[in-house]
């Protein structure tokens, strides 16, 4: 069973009608209890960070899912969600993040149009189980007005190129992050959510 972290914020049913197509058991919820006994969590988000992190802090599922992933249980956190598992975000202040992962979410550089949004490819960083099957130049669908700033590249599996080099996938050991919505990408992003499948099984 994999949990959708339902905190008020983002379309929840776009990440489970793709996991159900795919026969993958999911639940969308914000208890602590089927959070605990679920296999995965799956942390979805779009809109402001803070307002996202308050979500969290205010129900108490910041501390649950910083519980579970530290005893192991995979997460996959898409779009907002992936950034909400790093340290600090400078979107409109400073605001804490999880903490799960070392590096922070900045600005794009001047002179870039911002919301980064639509189609760009992927360029490979690091070959893992996570990214098998995905070829060099697929294509997914972005849409965000802030990006990671890694501490370290090696946790980058897969990047684009909008002016930086912009993570795309992310991995350390259990964590793992999507900026881009692989539920609206296609081929590619079924692919990888099938990937997720095999990794937690």
């Amino acid at each position: 069973m994999i949990a959708i972290i339902d905190y008020g914020v983002g379309n929840l049913m776009n990440v489970y009608n793709a996991l159900k197509h795919l026969d993958m058991d999911a639940i969308i919820t914000g208890a602590k209890d089927e959070i605990d006994n679920s296999d995965a969590i799956i942390l979805p988000g779009v809109g402001a960070f803070n307002d996202a992190m308050l979500h969290l802090k205010e129900t108490g599922l910041d501390k649950v899912i910083i519980e579970n992933v530290k005893k192991g249980k995979p997460i996959l956190g898409i779009c907002l969600g992936m950034q909400l598992l790093f340290e600090k975000s400078h979107e409109d202040g400073e605001w804490e993040g999880l903490g799960l992962l070392k590096g922070e979410i900045v600005k794009f550089k001047e002179g870039l149009k911002v919301p980064h949004m639509g189609w760009n490819e992927l360029h490979i960083n690091k070959v893992h189980p996570l990214v098998k099957n995905i070829n060099e130049g697929e294509y997914v669908y972005f849409v965000h007005s802030y990006h990671l700033d890694p501490k370290f590249f090696e946790d980058v599996l897969l990047y684009t190129d909008y002016g930086v080099r912009v993570p795309a996938v992310v991995c350390r050991d259990n964590i793992i992050g999507m900026q881009f919505h692989p539920e609206k990408s296609s081929t590619t992003g079924i692919k990888l959510l099938e990937n997720f499948k095999e990794l937690i099984k």
